[in-house]
């Protein structure tokens, strides 16, 4: 099997993490990106297959456009890309600070722009690839305490439909993950251990959207929807 290039931002924890191991594990390189270091170190370090690390910021341009030509210059190209950086700060809207809404609209949104539109040339180029957008539930159904956050979520939704009309007739894919309420740090200490093992484990959910991602003959995914039973 040929060895691709996974880049996968928000590699630290969570789903990101999860997807990092299993990528790894099916022989694939895997190109951890994250803001914390330590982090990616930590989760690299228990990886069976070949991976390097980069710190990143996904709200800067200046950050993604470093980083995305240090990974094309090592590797040569970029076979996948999996835009799973997010932050979450769930309070009624009149609670959020200006920063706070900043945070979630330069990370979720526009980063997932920003990366997109980095490593899209080199697939034109090739005509091949897959850019894999992480939207969560929130892109589709709007809940009370997420306003902003649903908002960054519904954009990422809207900037997928639009790329995938752009690519239509091309060989590459634009994937969107709508999913429920995984057991990871995005919730800090705001929900109670018992109602956080309610909640689905991303080793699942990036199990599911891995085996989703296979190339079928005359078949294209192009979005999942993933739910808890409970």
């Amino acid at each position: 099997m040929i060895e691709k290039t996974v880049v996968i931002t928000g590699a630290g924890s969570g789903l990101g993490a999860s997807l990092a191991r299993k990528y790894s594990a099916s022989g694939n390189h895997v190109c951890l990106l994250g803001r914390k270091k330590d982090k990616l170190v930590r989760i690299a370090s228990k990886l069976e297959g070949n991976h390097s690390i980069y710190e990143v910021d996904v709200t800067s341009t200046t950050s993604i456009k470093n980083v995305m030509a240090k990974i094309r210059e090592e590797r040569g190209s970029i076979d996948c890309l999996i835009n799973n950086a997010g932050v979450g700060v769930f309070k009624h809207l009149e609670e959020l600070h200006e920063e706070e809404i900043n945070q979630m609209i330069d990370t979720n949104l526009k980063g997932t722009i920003y990366c997109t539109r980095e490593v899209l040339p080199g697939m034109r180029e090739r005509n091949k690839g897959s850019i894999v957008n992480i939207v969560s539930a929130s892109g589709k159904e709007a809940k009370a305490t997420e306003s902003v956050y649903s908002a960054s979520k519904f954009g990422v939704r809207g900037f997928s439909d639009a790329i995938a009309l752009e690519l239509k007739n091309s060989n590459i894919q634009i994937f969107s993950v709508f999913m429920g309420n995984m057991k990871t740090d995005l919730w800090g200490d705001d929900h109670p251990e018992a109602q956080l093992n309610n909640y689905m484990d991303p080793e699942d959910v990036a199990e599911i959207i891995i085996e989703n991602l296979k190339p079928r003959r005359h078949l294209c995914v192009t979005d999942i929807t993933i739910l808890n039973h409970i």
